[in-house]
């Protein structure tokens, strides 16, 4: 989907240096997705530590979930 948005000039540096991506669209979109895996992985983590959920991996595997997933 295309759509038009305003951003501070320095910030969508940032977002492309730290994403390695010289084009605009694909240095957002790529941040934007790993905002939003983030917010979700926050969310879920605050449900199980607050007893909301029924999750059955130890803590040992979270932790290499984790590992695994930030490669």
């Amino acid at each position: 989907m295309r759509f038009t948005i305003e951003m501070d000039a320095d910030e969508l540096g940032r977002i492309q240096k730290i994403t390695g991506k010289k084009k605009k669209s694909p240095a957002v979109s790529q941040a934007l997705t790993e905002f939003l895996r983030m917010r979700e992985k926050q969310e879920f983590l605050g449900r199980v530590l607050a007893g909301k959920t029924d999750y059955s991996l130890s803590n040992e595997q979270l932790e290499d979930r984790d590992r695994y997933e930030t490669r």
